[in-house]
């Protein structure tokens, strides 16, 4: 018997399956044109008859086509907001090249969807009727018989239905790790697949920046170069922070719905200081309050709508200690315990993973199990919001912060490598640990199974994800995954699906 197909819901919509279609798909469908075999025949007895002026033997005429079955069943399926449900909706038959079509309703509006993929693939819901406005995805994994969708932001500005007094902590936030390294460089150095206006384009709101002070002994000079460990990130010259920095700005003046949390630390070769890097920055770089965020506390996402948002690994001295009403220059990741699993910062202000030690191919599982872990801690919270932006009617349990204390960023780094191991360089660790992320986003963070809690579920966030290799080849399905577990946040706050 074949097995039928799970739905997951993550939307704060209640939808319905009305219809399912199966069909076969014809030749032309599956991007088949000619048998190569007899194409190459055709050819050469061409090129005989032209050569001997004799007629060249026809080929056998192909069979006649068998006609494509089709099928619709009308259904009545309801897919209520954040639960699984498991359907009667038998999963494709692979051994045809079958298609099977899935129209559900929201409301008065439909959309179809059809599945046709063997392997895992994304795809976004058609319109069918013309008041269909939303916009829905969603995430195919065959071999686990399992569909999931989510609402479909615009990545571009997905922040902008959020409502202000929202802490910037709470939302699931998709981040890079060594966001510049997308240039020709050393395989363990390059992170990247895209550039950074392309990550900011398709939703990423983290950047993880390390620079190196190029005249340190010059204050006058604002140099900074982007490196990775004592690594130039680009083999055709150096590049710097500065044309980054501007890049973000000018995203941030074209889409002042958002905001972009650049974590900076000091890495490189030489005799520069932390000091040094956090002079340079404040005097050349952070200079506007409407442009850069540098106060200590987690802000609000209304507060930093249009700004870069900075969050320091790195030291500062008594003088920028003082800064901010004596509060001090940024928000506070200065320390945390190398190579965690999880760790707090002293300020109480970032909850981190990033173990990234993999020394063997085999230690990805452990990586990935770690990154699961942390996605779960941030799941299971359940964000304290001020009664004007809690205006929806859900009821999310879960552990709230103390009254007096923040929400920490939970920053879970999917990042690791060994220079040494080929099969441990960042992207072939990514090619591995983002489709498991991907899948574990899709088939378990936070799951509700009729109605049934697996374990403790808040408001089911993902907190700041830092990823390598995203967007690579056009997929961007991890940052989809991301964005979408916003939901019931916005849920709450009462934003519409």
């Amino acid at each position: 018997m074949a097995p039928t197909l799970t739905i997951r819901n993550i939307t704060s919509l209640a939808l319905e399956i009305k219809h399912v279609e199966r069909s076969e798909r014809s030749k032309q469908q599956l991007g088949i044109s000619e048998n190569v075999t007899t194409s190459v025949t055709k050819t050469f007895t061409g090129l005989l008859a032209k050569a001997t002026g004799k007629p060249s033997l026809s080929p056998e005429p192909p069979a006649e086509p068998k006609e494509a079955h089709y099928k619709r069943e009308d259904v009545f399926i309801t897919l209520p907001a954040f639960t699984s449900t498991s359907t009667q909706v038998p999963t494709l038959d692979t051994s045809i090249p079958e298609q099977v079509s899935l129209v559900i309703e929201v409301g008065s509006e439909q959309y179809s969807l059809a599945l046709a993929a063997k392997h895992q693939s994304s795809a976004t819901f058609s319109p069918l009727s013309d008041n269909a406005k939303r916009e829905l995805y969603a995430i195919y994994h065959p071999q686990h018989s399992h569909l999931s969708i989510y609402s479909a932001s615009q990545l571009s500005s997905w922040m902008r239905p959020l409502r202000d007094p929202t802490p910037l902590s709470a939302l699931s936030i998709p981040g890079t790790h060594n966001s510049p390294t997308c240039h020709n460089a050393l395989p363990s150095v390059r992170c990247q697949a895209v550039p950074p206006r392309a990550q900011l384009e398709n939703g990423v709101r983290f950047f993880d920046i390390r620079v190196q002070p190029g005249e340190p002994a010059d204050p006058s000079k604002d140099t900074l170069i982007l490196v990775h460990g004592v690594f130039p990130i680009s083999l055709t010259g150096p590049k710097y922070f500065r044309a980054l920095a501007d890049e973000v700005l000018s995203f941030l003046a074209a889409n002042p719905s958002e905001t972009v949390i650049i974590s900076l630390k000091r890495e490189g070769t030489g005799q520069t200081t932390d000091q040094q890097l956090a002079h340079i920055l404040k005097k050349h770089y952070a200079t506007d309050p409407a442009k850069w965020y540098t106060d200590t506390h987690i802000p609000t996402l209304g507060e930093v709508r249009g700004k870069i948002v900075l969050i320091r690994r790195f030291c500062i001295d008594d003088e920028l200690r003082r800064e901010n009403g004596g509060r001090g220059f940024c928000i506070d990741a200065e320390t945390w315990q190398d190579n965690t699993a999880n760790d707090t910062c002293p300020a109480g202000t970032v909850c981190v993973q990033d173990f990234y030690q993999v020394m063997e191919t085999e230690n990805i599982e452990t990586k990935t199990k770690l990154c699961k872990e942390h996605l779960e801690r941030a799941g299971a919270v359940c964000c304290a919001l001020p009664p004007e932006a809690e205006l929806g009617t859900a009821q999310i349990d879960g552990p709230r912060p103390e009254p007096g204390k923040q929400q920490p960023f939970f920053i879970n780094f999917l990042s690791a490598s060994n220079f040494w191991k080929v099969g441990c360089w960042p992207d072939r660790i990514a090619a591995k640990l983002n489709p498991a992320m991907v899948e574990f986003l899709c088939l378990k963070h936070a799951e509700t199974e009729g109605g049934e809690k697996r374990g403790q579920v808040g408001d089911g966030g993902t907190g700041i994800v830092v990823c390598d290799w995203v967007g690579n080849n056009g997929d961007w399905d991890l940052v989809r995954c991301i964005v979408g577990m916003n939901a019931k946040l916005a849920m709450r706050e009462g934003v519409a699906g």
